[in-house]
This record gives structure tokens, sequence and C-alpha cells, in this order.
């Protein structure tokens, strides 16, 4: 496993809500990243389809990535902006993030979900978001 690979994924495992839903590192290579999710029956809401909650997590969590990627790894979600275009059913949902432009202290980043099965993956969500690079990170 690539280094950058092996400290995305020490990235997200050090988040427990990003251990509690499942979400995984697929693929990251500098500039894009994806983030898969097993869709158990936990994450649906009362029609069987993916909840917009873990969409939204999805996305935060693969545009800040993303926004890491161009800013260094200081960085946290100043705003984003989600359109769900679809329910999203399936076996697993993927959300692609990359980045769209960054300056010094701030990433403008773009993302597609996907919910798979074995066969195919269709969108689901897209949303769009600007991640901020912080000076420090200090709890209190």
């Amino acid at each position: 496993m690539d280094e950058l690979l092996q400290h995305a994924k020490h990235s997200l495992n050090s988040q427990p809500f990003s251990k509690l839903l499942g979400a995984d590192i697929e693929h990251i290579d500098g500039t894009n990243v994806s983030i898969g999710l097993p869709l158990r029956d936990e994450l649906k809401q009362q029609h069987g389809f993916a909840h917009g909650g873990v969409l939204s997590y999805l996305a935060d969590n693969a545009l800040t990535f993303a926004g890491g990627m161009a800013l260094g790894p200081a960085v946290l979600t100043a705003e984003f902006k989600i359109n769900y275009v679809r329910p999203a059913v399936g076996a697993s949902l993927v959300a692609r993030a990359g980045v769209i432009y960054a300056g010094k202290s701030q990433a403008v980043c773009r993302c597609d979900i996907f919910a798979r099965d074995a066969e195919s993956e269709k969108l689901v969500a897209t949303a769009q978001g600007t991640i901020s690079k912080v000076e420090s990170l200090k709890r209190g």
C-alpha cells in the first residue's frame, strides 16, 4: 500500500463516526479521492433508500480529503451544498471528490456520490464545498 493511501486510511480510521459507519478510502492519488461505504440496513431511511445524512457524510468527508490534498492535512469544511438526484439503493456507496480550485487558504472541491450494485453504479448526489486551511487544530 503506498504511503499516501496508508496515511489517508489512518486519518479516516481515527474518526470514530467514520468507523461506526464502516467507511473506507478506496482510492487516493494526490488529486482525487474515493471513499466507499457498505449500504447496511441501519444506514437507510424508512423507504429503504440510503439516508440523506449518510450521503452528506460521504460528501463532507470526501470534499475535505480532496481539499486536504491541495492545502495540507490541517483543514476543515467551511461549507458545502449537496443535491440529491435520485434515491440511493444498492449494495454500497462511493463518493469521488477532487479539487476545482485551490488558493493559499481555501479550496473549492466537487464530489459525486454513486450507489453501486454488482452490475452498475448510478449517480445519486453531487456536492460542492469550500475547504479551509486552519493554522492549528486545538481542542478546547
